[in-house]
C-alpha cells in the first residue's frame, strides 16, 4: 500500500524521466512479492466478506437504511473527506486526522496509480503494439512524486501528533477499560510503514547516485542526504535498499491483511456507518413490533440487535469524543457511552467464538449492561453529535431500558410516575381537572381549542400546568399571545403528558396509548399549527407521533413548533419598542430544542429583542451541556459527584466572558427551568444567579413597554413578587 514511495529507484534512460520497478529485487523476489500481494488481498477480502456476513445476522432495522444510495455515499464521502465532524470540539484532532486521512488516501491512490501502470497498462501497450509503454514518465512522474512525498509526509506528521497525543500528553478520554494491545500496534505501524517508506526511498536516491531530477521527492532527498551524512557509501545504501525494501513490502502487505481483523478495520466500517445513517436517529426512536411476546421487547441476547446496530459497534474508533462530552460520566454516573457500545462489540465476539451467553442488561451486575448505567443516561444525544462515525447510542440504550421495564427492574421512582402517567394522565399525579388552574390568575381566558378553531393550538406541558414554579412560564406565554393577538388555544383537561421520556425510560406501550390519545383529541380539533412549551414535547409530536403505525396524527411536521419559534416570527407585532432591559445574561440550549432540532436562532432572537447583553457559554448550540433532566433524569435520585445543572451554572458564572456579572441564566424548556432552579439550590448559586425562562423575560420587556418604556432593574415583570416562593421544584418535593 505504501510502496509507492520506494519502488525501484528513478533512471534516466535515453533522456526519459522514468524509473524501472523491482531495482536490487530478483526475478524471484518479484515472484514472491506478489505472491504474498495475492495472499494479503485475499486474507483481507475473506475478513470483509467474514464481517458484512455476520452483520446479515442481525435482525432487520426497523429504518430504511439504503435508500437513495447514490445520495448516501456522496455525502458520506463528503464528512469523510472534509473531517468536519473531527474539527468539532477538537482542533488539535481535527488536524491530525486530516493529515493521516488525506495522506493516507493519497498513497493508496499513489500505490494504485503505480500498479495499474506496471500490472495493466504496460501488458495490455505490449499486447496490442509489441512494445511495453508506460505513462509513468517524465512531468507526470515529476508530479507524482511530489505529491506523494508532500502528501506523504502529512501523513507521517499526523501519525506522529496522534502518537504524541497518546503517550506524551496521554489524552484521557483516549484511555480506558477497553483500551488494548490494538490501539498502540495500529498507531506505531502507521508510523512505521510512513517512515519506512522514506527510509526506503533515501537508500534508493542515495544508492543511485543522486539523479538530479530527484529533488523532487524532497522528504526523500532530505533522508538520502542524512543518511550520507552519518557516512553510509553509495554502495553501502545499495546494499541495505534490498532489506529495508522487503521490510517494507512485509509490514505493508501484513497490514492489508489485518484491517479486517483489528481496529483498522473501522476505515471501512465508518465509512460504511455514515452512508446507513438515519438523519433521525434519537428524534425519533423505533417502535416496537406489535407481534413482539413481552418477553422479546428489547434486547434479550445478541441476536436481537440488528445488522445496523451491529455495524455500529465495529465502527467505534475508541476515540472516546463520545464519554468526554456526557453529562452523566462528568457527573460520576455509571455510564460511559463508548464502554457501553464496546461491552456489546465484546460480549458478541465472545459468544460468536463460543463463550458463555449472560443477559444483555439486568439488575445486580450478572448482565453485560447494568440497569444503573442505563438508568444514567439524559438522552440528550451529546454521545451522538460528537461521534465522528455516526453511531446511534440512544436508541440501543432505549432497547435496553425496554427490557428493564419488561422485566420489572426500572428505578422505583421512575415507575411510581409512570404509574401517575398511566391512572393521571400527567407525571406529577395531580387531577386532569386541575391542569389549567395555573391561568386563573391571569386578567383573560384562555380560549378552548376543542371548541373553536384556532390558528395555534397551544400543547401547554406537564410542568407549565403543575409545577409551580413554570406555571410562569404558562403565564408569560400567554401574556405574549394576548399581545400579539394571535388566535389559539388549549385542550384544557384532554391534554396528557406527550411521552418523550416516558418512552426513552423504556415504556414503549404507555407512550403509545399516549400518542393514540392526542391523536383522537386533536383529530376533533380545528387548527393550523401546533405549538408547544416544552422541547422535549416539540420533538415527540414533530418527530415521534406522525411515525406510530397505525396512528392516524393530524399534525403536519412543518406546523409544529416551539414557542420561541412562533413568537420570534410574532416579534414585530410585539410591543416592544423603546424598552431595554438592563440585565446581563447567558442563555442555555435544550438539548431537545438546539442538538435534536437544530433551532438556536429564534431564542437568541427574542433574548436581544429584550435588549438585554446576551453572553454565550463556551458550551453553546450543539455542544450544550445537558441539564441532567431528560431520559427520566428528573424523576431519578442519582449519586453525583457534582449535578450538570450545578457544572452548568459555575460555567455560566466563570467561563463566560461577563463570569459573575451574568444575572440572568435564560431558558427555553421547562424541564431545564426545574433542574436549574434545583442547581442553583444544591450548588449555593441563589444569591449568584435568577433563572428565568425566554417567555419570562419576553413577558417583562412587554410589560415594561406598557408601562412607557425604558430601561427596567430586576424585580419587575410577571410573577416577580412570587419569584422567591415559587422557585420550588419537583425534584425538592
Amino acid at each position: 500500500m505504501f510502496l509507492a514511495l520506494s519502488l525501484g529507484p528513478l533512471l534516466q534512460a535515453g533522456g526519459t524521466i522514468t524509473r524501472p520497478t523491482f531495482w536490487q529485487i530478483s526475478g524471484v523476489g518479484e515472484v514472491l512479492f506478489y505472491y504474498l500481494a495475492a495472499v494479503a488481498i485475499l486474507v483481507f477480502l475473506y475478513g470483509v466478506y467474514d464481517r458484512f456476513a455476520r452483520y446479515a445476522q442481525g435482525t432487520e432495522d426497523p429504518f430504511e437504511r439504503l435508500d437513495d444510495l447514490p445520495g448516501r455515499i456522496l455525502r458520506a464521502a463528503r464528512t469523510v473527506t472534509t473531517n468536519e465532524k473531527q474539527f468539532d470540539r477538537d482542533l488539535y484532532g481535527g488536524i491530525m486526522h486530516a493529515f493521516v486521512l488525506w495522506g493516507f488516501l493519497t498513497l493508496l491512490i499513489g500505490t494504485t496509480i503505480l500498479g495499474i501502470d506496471m500490472d495493466l497498462y504496460r501488458n495490455l501497450t505490449a499486447w496490442l503494439t509489441g512494445e511495453r509503454q508506460s505513462f509513468f514518465i517524465g512531468d507526470f512522474y515529476l508530479s507524482y512524486s511530489l505529491v506523494m512525498d508532500a502528501m506523504g509526509f502529512l501523513f507521517v506528521v499526523g501519525v506522529g501528533m496522534a502518537l504524541y497525543r497518546r503517550y506524551v500528553t496521554r489524552n484521557e478520554r483516549l484511555w480506558g477499560k477497553h483500551t488494548s494491545t490494538e490501539d498502540g500496534l495500529f498507531v506505531w505501524t502507521l508510523f512505521l510503514l510512513g517512515v519506512g517508506g522514506y527510509v526506503t526511498e533515501g537508500l534508493r536516491i542515495l544508492g543511485t547516485g543522486y539523479p538530479d531530477f530527484e529533488t523532487v521527492s524532497f522528504v526523500g532527498w532530505f533522508t538520502a542526504n542524512a543518511f550520507g551524512w552519518v557516512g553510509l557509501s553509495q554502495s553501502g545504501a545499495a546494499a541495505l535498499y534490498p532489506i529495508a525494501w522487503w521490510s517494507h513490502a512485509v509490514l505493508a502487505l501484513a497490514f492489508v491483511a489485518w484491517i479486517p481483523y483489528a481496529k483498522p478495520f473501522h476505515m471501512i466500517s465508518s465509512f460504511a456507518n455514515l452512508v446507513t445513517r438515519n438523519e433521525k436517529a434519537g428524534n425519533r426512536l423505533p417502535g416496537v413490533p406489535a407481534d413482539l411476546a413481552p418477553e422479546e421487547i428489547g434486547f434479550t441476547d445478541i441476536e436481537d440487535l440488528s445488522w445496523k446496530q451491529l455495524l455500529d459497534h465495529d465502527a467505534c474508533t475508541k476515540c472516546g469524543r463520545c464519554s468526554s462530552v456526557c453529562p452523566a460520566k462528568a457527573s460520576g454516573r455509571p455510564l460511559d457511552p463508548r464502554d457501553v457500545i464496546l461491552d456489546l462489540k465484546s460480549y458478541r465476539e465472545s459468544v460468536d467464538a463460543g463463550g458463555e451467553e449472560q443477559p444483555i442488561v439486568a439488575d445486580g451486575g450478572t448482565s453485560v449492561i447494568d440497569s444503573a448505567t442505563m438508568e444514567s443516561c439524559m438522552s440528550c444525544m451529546a454521545c451522538m453529535d460528537a461521534c465522528p462515525v455516526d453511531i446511534e447510542h440512544v436508541p440501543q440504550f432505549t432497547e435496553m431500558n425496554r427490557r428493564l421495564t419488561e422485566t420489572g427492574e426500572m428505578d422505583a421512582g421512575v415507575q411510581d410516575v409512570m404509574m401517575d402517567v398511566f391512572m393521571k394522565g400527567n407525571s406529577f399525579g395531580d387531577p386532569q381537572r386541575k391542569r389549567a388552574d395555573w391561568a386563573e390568575e391571569l386578567d383573560f381566558e384562555i380560549p378552548d381549542a376543542r371548541e373553536q378553531q384556532v390558528e395555534y393550538l397551544w400543547y401547554v406541558g406537564d410542568y407549565p400546568s403543575f409545577d409551580e414554579r413554570n406555571k410562569r412560564i404558562a403565564r408569560s406565554v400567554a401574556k405574549i399571545f394576548e399581545a400579539a393577538d394571535v388566535s389559539y388555544g388549549i385542550l384544557y383537561d384532554e391534554e396528557k403528558t406527550a411521552g418523550n421520556d416516558v418512552r426513552r425510560v423504556g415504556e414503549e406501550g404507555l407512550f403509545e396509548e399516549l400518542a393514540e390519545h392526542h391523536a383522537d383529541v386533536l383529530s376533533n380539533c380545528e387548527f393550523e399549527k401546533m405549538v408547544c412549551t416544552d422541547p422535549h414535547s416539540f420533538n415527540t409530536f414533530k418527530h415521534e407521533y406522525p411515525a406510530l403505525e397505525g396512528i392516524e396524527w393530524p399534525a403536519e411536521e412543518g406546523d409544529i413548533y416551539h414557542y420561541t419559534q412562533v413568537v420570534d416570527s410574532l416579534a414585530s407585532e410585539l410591543p416592544l419598542s423603546g424598552t431595554e432591559l438592563d440585565y446581563t445574561v447567558t442563555y442555555h440550549d435544550p438539548c431537545h430544542l438546539g442538538r435534536m432540532n437544530d433551532e438556536y436562532e429564534a431564542p437568541r432572537g427574542l433574548v436581544r429583542e429584550t435588549g438585554c447583553d446576551l453572553f454565550e457559554m463556551p458550551r453553546n448550540r450543539a455542544d450544550s451541556f445537558c441539564c441532567g433532566g431528560g431520559g427520566g433524569g428528573l424523576w431519578i435520585d442519582q449519586e453525583e459527584e457534582e449535578k450538570p445543572s450545578e457544572e452548568r451554572l459555575r460555567e455560566a458564572l466563570e467561563d463566560t466572558e461577563a463570569d459573575a456579572e451574568v444575572e440572568k441564566f435564560v431558558v427555553a424548556c421547562p424541564m431545564c427551568m426545574t433542574m436549574y432552579e434545583d442547581g442553583r439550590k444544591t450548588g449555593d448559586y441563589e444569591d449568584d444567579i435568577e433563572i428565568l425562562g425566554v417567555s419570562e423575560l419576553l413577558a417583562e420587556a412587554i410589560e415594561a413597554a406598557d408601562e412607557g418604556g425604558g430601561s427596567v432593574s430586576a424585580g419587575v415583570g410577571p410573577d416577580a413578587d412570587d419569584a422567591t416562593s415559587e422557585r420550588s421544584s419537583t425534584a425538592d418535593d
